[in-house]
């Protein structure tokens, strides 16, 4: 599924959590299922699997980070095909999409996030600006990609990056354990 949705807007009761509280309810719905976690990050370097592991225990819920910021990275650690990084450019659905699965298939998770921006203050084009992130989520065998665009300066777009990041996997994983559904 493929939602391009622009400028990012929050969409769930988990939206005003802060970033620890969102890897906390990741954790717990990933534990609850038994699976583990990897990351494929590009513009954020590192910063998904870096918020993961700053919760003791993660160990036992999050496998793996890839960090492949260059597109031999993404090739090499991931599998993503050189042609469809050539064809689309790197801060694409394609490779967004190939990010996450690539994750999959060279880890132990169930469940991954890739990502792939414009984190700026250089690198953009009119149809790629500063702030594009491409996301992609891997979650029991379904890939969901997601187009958003951020304001602000590097810092500012990396860390909303990781935290739409979290807060959509919280959402893909299933109900939050601490929330309650009411009956129609």
């Amino acid at each position: 599924m493929v939602n391009l949705m622009e400028p990012s807007t929050p969409g769930n009761s988990l939206a005003d959590q802060d970033t620890p509280s969102l890897v906390a309810a990741a954790a717990e719905l990933l534990l609850k299922k038994g699976w583990m976690l990897a990351t494929a990050e590009s513009c954020t370097g590192g910063l998904i699997a870096g918020a993961c592991t700053e919760l003791a225990g993660s160990s036992a819920w999050f496998e793996r980070g890839f960090v492949t910021y260059s597109n031999a990275a993404k090739t090499e650690l991931l599998g993503v095909d050189a042609a469809l990084i050539e064809a689309h450019g790197a801060v694409s659905e394609p490779v967004a999409r190939a990010m996450a699965e690539g994750a999959i298939a060279h880890s132990a998770a169930r469940a991954a996030v890739a990502v792939t921006g414009v984190a700026g203050p250089t690198g953009g084009s009119p149809d790629k600006p500063v702030g594009t992130v491409w996301f992609g989520w891997s979650v029991g065998g379904q890939v969901r990609t997601e187009r958003r665009r951020f304001d602000g300066d590097r810092a500012a777009v990396r860390a909303a990056t990781v935290h739409y990041a979290l807060q959509t996997l919280v959402g893909l994983l299933g109900p939050h354990p601490g929330t309650t559904t009411k009956a129609p």
